[in-house]
């Protein structure tokens, strides 16, 4: 039976870890600017799902997948060195879109908030006309 608490907190170590290591050991010129979100480990610690948000176009982002996906190997490398686990986990690299998603969530919410502002002030221009029409008859 996995142990979910020992999952989560090897997932916890491997996000800061590869984090430092994507930004002061690989030199991959193909990774830009890429940031760990979160990792899954399988209950028997054998795979890790590394999730990845990359900033930039579409083309940069799949570069940046491809670089890290070469790399997995010097992280794996690395993070044994780090971590003290019988068998380190293989790292599989999925792109993250979950920061894109909810910037254009808010940006959706601000526009339909501006769009009420806009009906209430119409309305409110509304209501006051129709006062200044029955004052003057």
């Amino acid at each position: 039976m996995p142990n979910i608490h020992r999952q989560e907190k090897l997932g916890e170590l491997m996000t800061a870890d590869l984090s430092e290591l994507i930004r002061t050991r690989l030199k991959d010129p193909r990774v830009g600017f890429a940031s760990i979100t979160r990792v899954e480990v399988s209950g028997d610690l054998r795979h890790a799902k590394v999730f990845v948000s990359v900033m930039g176009t579409p083309e940069e982002q799949k570069e940046t997948m491809s670089g890290l996906k070469n790399a997995s190997g010097f992280l794996r490398h690395e993070l044994a060195s780090r971590l003290t686990l019988r068998y380190m986990p293989e790292l599989s690299f999925k792109l993250d879109t979950s920061i894109e998603e909810g910037a254009r969530i808010l940006s959706l919410i601000n526009q339909v908030e501006q769009e009420d502002r806009a009906r209430a002030n119409a309305e409110q221009a509304n209501v006051g006309e129709q006062t200044n029409i029955k004052e003057v008859e």
